[in-house]
């Protein structure tokens, strides 16, 4: 048994049921341990829950770092960075879970902690505030989501580009 293999346990759920409707017993008897074992691991839900979103905004970091490093210039950069997180949350129904109407407030809480946004790698010149923003515009995306991808690129091009790097694109 790891926290790993729990967090692997807990994400089926979300995805099938919901974050907030999944207990911390469903989450022992899916892992296949004891509610003693799982608390030796997680104090409680909320522990559990912000273990998750780090871990999942590290893996998601490390995608969009993977993409983005080869780009050279900075607008394309924080374009793609963002539009490439957002596109990998929606890919995984075990993160899309947090995003739904029933989830939202929990997930808009726990998308500002530090562990979340230096996992996602989102520093735009070892800004903080403006690494926090980026954060807020995705968690925005995937709450209230564009027309289609056209126009969620045009929203992060014409106002959050501008913001960060400068010289307003269109």
């Amino acid at each position: 048994m790891s926290d790993e293999s729990i967090l692997d346990a807990a994400a089926g759920l979300f995805a099938e049921h919901g974050v907030n409707a999944v207990g911390m017993g469903e989450i022992a008897r899916a892992a296949g341990c004891s509610r003693a074992t799982l608390y030796r691991y997680f104090a409680d839900r909320r522990a559990l829950h912000v273990a998750f979103v780090h871990r999942e905004a590290r893996r998601i970091g490390r995608l969009v770092a993977d993409e983005t490093t080869p780009m050279d210039d900075p607008a394309e950069r924080l374009t793609h960075a963002v539009l490439a997180a957002v596109r990998h949350v929606r890919e995984a129904p075990t993160l899309l879970a947090w995003f739904g109407t029933a989830d939202a407030a929990l997930t808009a809480d726990l998308a500002q902690s530090a562990e979340v946004i230096d996992g996602l790698g989102l520093t735009v010149g070892g800004d903080d505030a403006a690494a926090r923003w980026l954060v807020r515009v995705i968690v925005s995306l995937l709450i209230v989501p564009g027309r289609d991808g056209a126009d969620e690129r045009g929203t992060v091009e014409r106002y959050v580009v501008p913001a960060l790097v400068g010289g307003a694109r269109r």
